[in-house]
């Protein structure tokens, strides 16, 4: 009886198998949809500078007739395609129309920034003093030259002078 109880599963199991043969069996579907993907990038620019050192002034030999010159860097970097401007501000010892570093009391050394090394156009934070960067090519870092002088024939008294400028860029 055991013998026929195996063969009844067996011929059983086999049925099953045997009917899924030749008969429509359910399919997986499938339904697709659209992932809208968006991003924004917007304009953004960085400002950093190299300080402007003129070095040693001599009032009395070498600068009594030749100015002294010196160059800083304005660094910037823009977001691709930015167009900006730089501006550097009057510093703090301004007065009178006059760029002035100071000694830490009451004298003080003129000078002036300029967008070029001809030193003609001078760089201010406002209308044709602006420097124009135009569109930046990449997101790297750009180098601008400030070129400096301190004119000739001042006559000021030995010390470290010094002023603090402010470096803008507007985009």
């Amino acid at each position: 009886m055991k013998r026929s109880i195996k063969l009844v599963g067996i011929v059983a199991a086999a049925g099953i198998a045997f009917a899924g043969i030749g008969s429509t069996r359910a399919k997986a579907a499938t339904a697709t949809a659209n992932l809208s993907v968006t991003a924004s990038v917007t304009n953004n620019c960085t400002i950093s500078t190299v300080a402007l050192a003129f070095g040693s002034y001599d009032p009395v030999v070498a600068n009594a007739s030749a100015n002294l010159d010196g160059t800083g860097t304005v660094v910037v970097a823009c977001t691709k395609g930015a167009t900006a401007t730089i501006g550097l501000g009057n510093g703090s010892n301004y007065s009178g129309g006059v760029r002035r570093m100071g000694n830490g009391g009451s004298e003080f050394l003129s000078y002036e920034v300029y967008h070029e090394a001809a030193r003609t156009t001078v760089w201010t934070n406002t209308g044709g003093g602006l420097l124009s960067t135009g569109a930046a090519p990449s997101k790297a870092a750009r180098n601008f030259t400030v070129y400096g002088r301190v004119t000739s024939n001042q006559d000021v008294p030995a010390g470290n002078y010094s002023d603090t400028v402010v470096a803008s860029v507007n985009f």
